[in-house]
């Protein structure tokens, strides 16, 4: 994925279009990180006014597909109005010669318009669900999902959940390692529970620097093979284990234990995608001790087993 494009229009979702352009047109090859042929696409080239007013200038028209890796689709808030023909097609015409294609919120009615969504499952935002389910009875439409992965047409439910989808696409191209980099830089959390399994790492919570929790967690982050719990961690902390959970919880708005599943599995994920260990040494150096409890928790929270994770990630973390 090299070449990206975002579809402009009247009354375009400005805030999915800075999201893409932050991710895909932000320039940071200088630190090592991917770089985008990323351009500005319209039906007609011109200055687009945005749905906060804001006005855009879009260079190219709808030509500049042709060479697209990914198309990214943005929000549509003209529900009642059918998108051009010549969009819908230019849509179409990428999926078949090989092209991804991405919806931002309401810009799924704008893929379901050109037949794309037809036998496939589709993320929008919950106040548009049920209307676009109505509208486009062949798609089935999950609303309960920050995103859906149905390759080669991605989509994502509303607003920052443009977030996650983009770097979802930056794990499955360039793996773990650059993904969360520049969620790192983004300042976001490169990975939110929703109801949709994510390949994607949890971060430490955002406390504060200086502060006993945050050391502490960054230590347990480098035994997480040693047997953990409260009392351990609220020693390391001094603090009595009833105030380092209220703490704790303060912090990060989780309790103790999840954190550590979460940044065992993490491990794991990690170890999968970026050594050809066992299985059986993945989950002991992961702390989650034998290799039935890996599965478990794999299954559970990435609806996936580690074999199938690694077939997956192995070889993109590799390359990436």
């Amino acid at each position: 994925m090299r070449d990206v494009v975002a579809v402009v229009y009247d009354g375009v979702g400005s805030f999915g279009l800075g999201v893409v352009s932050e991710v895909f047109g932000y320039d940071r090859s200088g630190d090592g990180l991917p770089s985008y042929d990323f351009a500005v696409v319209a039906v007609e080239p011109g200055p687009v006014r945005t749905d906060t007013g804001l006005v855009v200038l879009a260079e190219h028209g709808l030509e500049r597909m042709a060479t697209a890796d990914l198309v990214c689709v943005l929000g549509w808030e003209r529900t009642d109005v059918e998108p051009p023909e010549p969009l819908l097609q230019s849509l179409r015409d990428v999926v078949a010669r090989g092209g991804r294609v991405m919806s931002h919120c309401s810009g799924a009615y704008v893929v379901a318009a050109s037949g794309l969504l037809d036998g496939r499952t589709v993320a929008t935002h919950w106040m548009h669900a049920a209307e676009l389910a109505r509208r486009f009875p062949a798609v089935t439409v999950d609303p309960d999902v920050l995103y859906v992965d149905d390759d080669p047409v991605f989509s994502s439910a509303g607003t920052a959940a443009g977030i996650d989808t983009c770097l979802y696409l930056l794990r499955l191209e360039h793996g773990a390692a650059v993904a969360n980099e520049i969620a790192r830089r983004m300042v976001v959390p490169p990975h939110r529970e929703g109801g949709q399994a994510q390949f994607v790492t949890a971060a430490v919570p955002a406390v504060d620097d200086t502060s006993r929790l945050r050391s502490t967690l960054a230590w347990a982050q480098e035994h997480l093979d040693a047997d953990l719990g409260v009392d351990q961690l609220a020693a390391r902390a001094l603090m009595s284990p009833r105030s380092f959970a209220r703490h704790f919880r303060a912090a990060t708005g989780s309790t103790p234990h999840a954190w550590l599943l979460g940044q065992r599995v993490a491990r794991a994920q990690l170890l999968l995608e970026t050594t050809d260990l066992p299985v059986d040494e993945v989950a002991r150096r992961s702390g989650l001790g034998a290799a039935t409890t890996l599965r478990h928790h794999f299954s559970l929270r990435l609806g996936t087993s580690p074999q199938a994770y690694r077939r997956t990630f192995r070889g993109l973390a590799a390359s990436a």
